[in-house]
């Protein structure tokens, strides 16, 4: 499954503004050849945090379901296979 950001098509510009203490770590990143660059960076870290976001949103709506009622579904449909 593709990552937010290997969805990406095109990139628009944004301006965002940042605490200056997190932005001298993001450009240590850019320094170090972690990354090529400030967007690089951000694109990155924007897309994973979607990512997760996304999957939380999928275990909190998992926990929501009725185990018991999950197992008699997937019992029935065994039954059937075996009948």
């Amino acid at each position: 499954m593709k990552t937010t950001l290997e969805k990406v098509m095109s990139a628009t510009k944004v301006a965002v503004s940042m605490d200056e203490t997190l932005l001298l770590r993001l450009d240590k990143l850019v320094r170090t050849h972690s990354f090529r660059s400030r967007s690089q960076v951000i694109q990155q870290a924007v897309a994973e945090k979607i990512d997760r976001m996304d999957s939380s949103g999928l275990a909190r709506k998992s926990a929501k379901l009725d185990r018991k009622f999950e197992q008699s579904l997937a019992d029935e449909g065994l039954a059937e296979c075996w009948s």
